[in-house]
């Protein structure tokens, strides 16, 4: 593949060992949809949520595309009594990303990010690269190297 997302280009600067998908090519929209193109297994592609607490902290969640974020958990895991999904149009300027495309790499500015505990169950996940038809397929280990994050029971 000749196009590279900053994702990728970020993972390769790293010297992060990744794969990259793209079905930008296909009628894919959800994640299960995009699962299903990629003849991959769904609990182990996630999808990117960002949230925003009443102490106006923002959050970020990887939960896998068949689940939904649980906002009580969610709010548990990050020590806030309340946490929404914040608006699709605050999503790019605060992100960098747009709706569908968001990637927990590479975002404007970092973000205290939560995976679902179901992806340690994989010896990768896979999630968007940042832009919609391309996703990346890394471990929990080299995603350490290059962003923070904790894993918790969120769905």
């Amino acid at each position: 593949m000749d196009f590279k997302t900053n994702v990728m280009r970020m993972l390769d600067k790293h010297k992060i060992n990744y794969r990259h998908y793209t079905y930008a090519d296909t009628e894919a929209i959800s994640g299960i949809e995009v699962a299903q193109v990629l003849n991959q297994n769904p609990k182990q592609v996630f999808k990117t949520l960002v949230t925003v607490a009443k102490s106006k902290k923002y959050y970020v969640f990887l939960v896998p595309v068949t689940e939904e974020l649980d906002l009580k958990k969610a709010a548990l895991a990050v020590n806030e009594k309340f946490v929404e999904m914040i608006k699709s149009k605050e999503l790019l300027p605060l992100t960098g990303y747009i709706h569908g495309g968001c990637s927990p790499i590479g975002m404007k500015k970092f973000f205290q990010t939560t995976i679902d505990s179901s992806s340690e169950n994989f010896d990768t996940i896979i999630f968007s690269a940042g832009k919609i038809g391309y996703q990346v397929e890394i471990s929990l280990e080299e995603l350490k190297k290059i962003i923070q994050f904790k894993t918790a029971d969120i769905t």
